[in-house]
């Protein structure tokens, strides 16, 4: 979550320090990247603090498993979107190198957001205890 964090930030200050409001395409690449760090932060926090483990009514893997795979498949839109939206003969050298940039850090946090999915999924499944495990502490 710390790698998500990082990057989704470094993604939405490229994007912010760029004449973005001329173009509709990087506001939908800003709302990604600031709700998504938004989220994350605060799930950062909640796991840091341990308040997953007082809310027992929640089942926490799943809560993240569908947060991860709609950040990971709202990142690939706006990964898209911000590729396709750069213009290599932009009048502005820096626009053009800070969008260039800014879709790279939204690939790699796409990337990051899918290994979470990953993990994730792992968690909600129960994946990676074996039978040994599962039998000795059923019985104790």
């Amino acid at each position: 979550m710390v790698a998500e964090a990082v990057l989704g930030l470094l993604t939405w200050a490229l994007i912010a320090d760029t004449t973005y409001y001329l173009h509709a395409a990087y506001g939908w690449v800003m709302f990604v990247a600031i709700f998504f760090w938004i989220l994350t932060v605060i799930f950062l926090v909640i796991y840091l603090l341990q308040l997953h483990l007082k809310f027992h009514i929640v089942p926490w893997p799943l809560v993240l498993l569908i947060f991860n795979a709609t950040a990971t498949v709202l990142y690939i839109t706006a990964f898209v979107t911000c590729s396709a939206a750069i213009k290599p003969t932009s009048w502005r050298q820096w626009d053009y190198n800070r969008r260039a940039a800014a879709a790279f850090f939204a690939c790699l946090v796409m990337v990051a957001y899918g290994a979470s999915t990953f993990f994730s999924f792992c968690a909600w499944r129960g994946l990676g205890s074996n039978a040994a495990t599962s039998q000795v502490t059923n019985r104790a």
